[in-house]
């Protein structure tokens, strides 16, 4: 695992969260129905949350093929399911929300592959 090329993902991924939640609350307020505004911060929510998972877990003292693989599960489930969710809250094209589950579905695997660690230590 390429740890500083991890560590600079998830500094974007964060710096990405917090502008696009900032975004959200300062741009976006009178232009979304309730609704799509729910979908918008549902998409924030969880995209804050993994790149805070993202920075935890590339250093756990744990095998780091396992790690790189959770990575890479959180890093397409911020794209698919937070991206998807952005997309639709801004265009309404409810034919995106079709991605949602995948990027969830990543989510999932990340958090589940973690259940395999074995610790480095002896």
């Amino acid at each position: 695992m390429n740890k500083l090329l991890w560590i600079k993902i998830t500094a974007v991924c964060g710096a990405l969260a917090v502008a696009l939640g900032a975004f959200a609350a300062h741009g976006l307020k009178s232009h979304l129905s309730p609704a799509l505004m729910q979908t918008y911060q549902t998409a924030a929510q969880y995209h804050f949350i993994h790149s805070l998972a993202l920075l935890a877990i590339i250093n756990l003292p744990l095998n780091e093929r396992l790690l790189q693989w959770v990575a890479r599960c959180f890093l397409l489930g911020i794209i698919l399911f937070s991206g998807s969710l952005y997309t639709l809250a801004l265009t309404g094209i409810g034919a995106i929300g079709i991605i949602t589950p995948v990027g969830g579905g990543a989510f999932i695997a990340g958090w589940l592959l973690l259940i395999t660690a074995k610790s480095l230590e002896k």
